[in-house]
């Protein structure tokens, strides 16, 4: 039995895509090891998998200036020769790496090992730890044709993103009755990614009481940005939803979401009409706002950013998507989704020791 180590974290869109591959790879006969951070979202999310779950350290690779710079590298450092021990312990015949900066060591520690490694980039632009992982790569997948133009020429593949295929098969009664919401009136999904939007849940919480005139409003919120004050009727938060992901999908008639290329893109396999409100330039590297656009430019999408966002700009763009939705769904419906997880394993099965 051929194996395989599983790499990436810091959010779920790090880890999602993983998971996603997980029914092929066990089709495929491999057996499956993860390689993630000691506490991150990961964890938690491969462990209830009941998959091998190897926590390792890591620095978080930054852009500007924190004190933490100076010590991260020796964390990186160290998760590096714990990658190493690992590889020698589990014996890979190949590592699938999605990016996030815990990915990092593990990528380097399997270059030195001479272990094939194909690694995933998910937004328009690669980030900083897949830049850095580039060189160590036999492969890099991409979800973007722009995207191509930033990766080595003889490496570079275009895959589209794994989507987990639970997603397409969720129960709106379900959805609605974990909510306990009433099928009357439509339904608004926000999400905000893994770990929370404070500005997206701050604009939400400012409209509600407009908002909930006409819509009901399910609010994944991210860990520890619940508002318990809040007690309104067709208003439901929660934290974090996982394995019900697919049913309040199935209920909602319309989404507002970040711009994280892997929501997106399953955003766009369910062709669910979606607000997207992409991170500022200030606070990432920009990619979202290029995700957007790029999704905007097909049709696919309605887009707020978050400089022009006020509690009136978010409500008139809120009314104007679900006014709208049959356009949105018509232009998703067009849209060639690539056969990502076929194209990928076929990628791990040729590049296999």
């Amino acid at each position: 039995m051929k194996r395989i180590i599983l790499t990436g974290g810091g959010t779920a869109g790090h880890v999602t895509p993983n998971i996603a591959l997980l029914p092929s790879l066990r089709e495929a006969g491999y057996e499956v090891f993860y390689i993630g951070s000691y506490e991150g979202i990961e964890r938690k999310l491969i462990e209830d998998l009941e998959i091998p779950y190897y926590g390792i350290a890591s620095g978080k690779l930054r852009r500007y200036k924190s004190l933490k710079n100076l010590s991260d590298p020796f964390r990186v450092l160290h998760g590096y020769f714990q990658s190493r021990k690992l590889m020698k312990q589990i014996k890979p015949d190949i590592v699938f790496s999605k990016g996030g900066f815990v990915s990092v060591p593990v990528v380097l520690a399997a270059g030195h090992k001479k272990i094939p490694i194909i690694i995933h980039e998910s937004d328009m632009t690669p980030g900083l730890a897949n830049k850095i992982s580039m060189k160590s790569a036999t492969k890099i997948c991409c979800n973007f044709s722009e995207t191509l133009s930033y990766l080595p020429k003889d490496k570079a593949i275009l895959t589209g993103s794994p989507i987990r295929h639970e997603l397409l098969s969720g129960n709106k009664i379900s959805g609605l009755n974990l909510c306990h919401f009433t099928a009357e009136k439509p339904v608004i999904l926000v999400v905000g990614g893994s770990t929370g939007a404070a500005h997206v849940n701050e604009a939400v919480r400012a409209i509600l009481p407009e908002l909930l005139k006409t819509y009901q409003v399910c609010h994944l919120c991210g860990k520890g940005k619940m508002d318990a004050s809040i007690n309104m009727d067709g208003y439901v938060q929660f934290e974090y939803i996982s394995k019900e992901m697919r049913d309040l999908f199935a209920m909602s008639d319309i989404v507002i979401s970040r711009a994280g290329a892997n929501a997106i893109c399953e955003l766009l396999a369910l062709k669910k009409p979606n607000l997207l409100i992409p991170l500022s330039a200030a606070a990432s590297r920009g990619d979202q706002i290029l995700n957007a656009n790029s999704f905007k430019t097909h049709g696919y999408s309605s887009v707020l950013t978050e400089e022009s966002m006020t509690p009136e700009t978010l409500l008139a763009a809120v009314n104007e998507l679900y006014t709208n939705r049959s356009k949105y769904i018509e232009a998703m419906s067009r849209s060639e989704q690539s056969d990502s997880i076929n194209k990928i394993m076929d990628l791990i099965k040729e590049n296999s020791i």
